[in-house]
């Protein structure tokens, strides 16, 4: 994770470094410095944003840009209600509270965006006139909100999603080891009505992780006191929890000498209902052609993408993939189709793509 984290550091303006500065003065202050910010881009490339929370107009206003509806900070904290502080330390906002905490590390030479110690590569915050704003994605896709987009009007309105009710906590193995420390943080569930439901799901879970742990420790108890420090870290992030549905990903990040570490993904969607697992075939049964199409559109999108190294011959795994609002993703180990820098290679997927008219990825799971 950090290994690939570094590789796309993105470069930030020197405001955005000075201690604390989208938070002194009062918090993150709005408007004036978000119109100014319009100048930036012509009109063609951004306009702003009007937004909303349940229908009522807020003060902050967002913009439009890059073909992304961009939000400020101060939008969450002011409007939504979502604690904020600042690290100067560590030049790290944190945003939000328990499992949906967001982190956003900011320095003059790179940003990083992560959740229960997983990183959003593809996910950035942006300096726009010493305003510190997000891509709405961000909040739609980790942090419970949805938005109702008028592009018309340039109106946002941003509503809660109704969650499962369950109850989620992050465990964390850790291991202080010399030269060779140990923090993986994962996610326990409980709340849900069936209990041998709630401990299949979180023995699945938790199996990943200490099966990590377990060769880690086998690494650092072979290792030499020549060797470089090693490293191994974990987290998680979950992408749906609605509908009787849970869907997260994991990752494992080690690193034991070379030019650079190396992370795993796991991706896992369960049926509240039973503790199932679910496999793509799960999600899109009501496409009886659903394997052949799904491997025709990878297979075009992988030649289309420069970075492809060839070998792609359909699915031979129905399990990395995870579920978003109305979506799908699926996605790649490193190096399995594409270069160690290229990331993780994923393709994201509307259901109505994939499946019949009116029929449900759900249907029977929940």
């Amino acid at each position: 994770m950090k290994n690939i984290k570094k590789n796309q550091a993105r470069k930030w303006g020197a405001g955005i470094v000075a201690a604390g500065v989208l938070l002194s003065g009062g918090l993150l202050p709005a408007e004036a410095g978000q119109a100014a910010a319009a100048t930036v881009q012509s009109k063609a490339d951004q306009s702003m944003v009007v937004l909303k929370v349940n229908g009522t107009i807020t003060p902050q206003t967002g913009i439009v840009r890059e073909g992304k509806v961009w939000i400020p900070v101060s939008f969450l904290h002011d409007s939504l209600g979502m604690p904020l502080t600042y690290d100067k330390a560590e030049k790290a906002y944190t945003i939000g509270k328990g499992t949906s905490k967001v982190k956003l590390t900011v320095s003059e030479y790179e940003s990083s965006i992560s959740i229960n110690n997983f990183y959003l590569n593809e996910y950035e915050g942006k300096n726009i006139n010493n305003r510190l704003f997000v891509p709405f994605d961000l909040v739609s896709d980790f942090l419970g909100y949805k938005g109702e987009w008028n592009a018309a009007t340039g109106r946002l309105n941003v509503v809660s999603k109704p969650q499962n009710a369950i109850t989620i906590k992050t465990e964390s193995i850790v291991k202080d080891h010399k030269d060779a420390p140990v923090k993986l943080d994962y996610p326990q569930f409980s709340g849900l009505a069936n209990a041998e439901v709630q401990k299949t799901i979180n023995d699945t879970i938790k199996q990943t992780f200490t099966k990590f742990a377990a060769e880690a420790e086998k690494e650092i108890a072979n290792k030499s006191s020549d060797d470089r420090p090693y490293e191994y870290d974990g987290g998680y992030v979950i992408t749906y929890n609605q509908d009787g549905i849970l869907s997260l990903i994991t990752q494992q990040y080690e690193y034991t000498g070379g030019a650079h570490g190396m992370t795993y993904r796991n991706a896992f969607t369960f049926s509240l209902k039973d503790g199932k697992r679910l496999l793509i075939g799960d999600v899109l049964k009501a496409n009886p052609n659903y394997k052949k199409e799904l491997n025709a559109k990878l297979s075009k999108l992988f030649k289309a993408d420069g970075g492809y190294q060839g070998g792609f011959n359909g699915l031979n795994t129905e399990k990395n993939f995870y579920v978003k609002d109305g979506k799908m993703v699926v996605f790649f180990q490193l190096y399995e189709y594409t270069a160690y820098a290229a990331g993780f290679p994923q393709f994201e997927f509307t259901f109505k793509e994939l499946l019949p008219d009116g029929s449900s990825p759900f249907t029977g799971l929940k």
